[in-house]
């Protein structure tokens, strides 16, 4: 798998997650066969093109941490309903996708 082809797979499941629920970047690996490339993933995910307009923000890594340095982050998540744990990352018992029971 090329690293085109590659983004494009992990933009599809991003575009995927619905409004209220988080995914983290190895899951995303995971769902595109790559179950190792979940750094590939967050390497993709800092290169989305901006047009695509993608749920970038519903992307947090294993522990429910938001990314460094996007102040908007929590914002948005929290505008969705996505539940915080009192140290500030994603309750991932409350709000992680559980994209096997759809």
């Amino acid at each position: 798998m090329d690293k085109d082809t590659f983004q494009q797979e992990v933009y599809s499941v991003v575009a995927a997650i619905p409004a209220g629920r988080v995914v983290t970047y190895g899951q995303m690996a995971y769902l595109i066969g790559k179950p190792q490339c979940s750094r590939m993933v967050g390497n993709a995910m800092h290169h989305v093109p901006a047009e695509l307009h993608l749920p970038c923000h519903r992307v947090v890594n294993s522990q429910g941490r938001l990314v460094p340095f996007w102040a908007e982050q929590r914002g948005l998540l929290e505008g969705e309903g996505v539940v915080f744990r009192r140290n500030g990352c994603v309750d991932m018992k409350a709000s992680q996708w559980e994209f096997m029971k759809e």
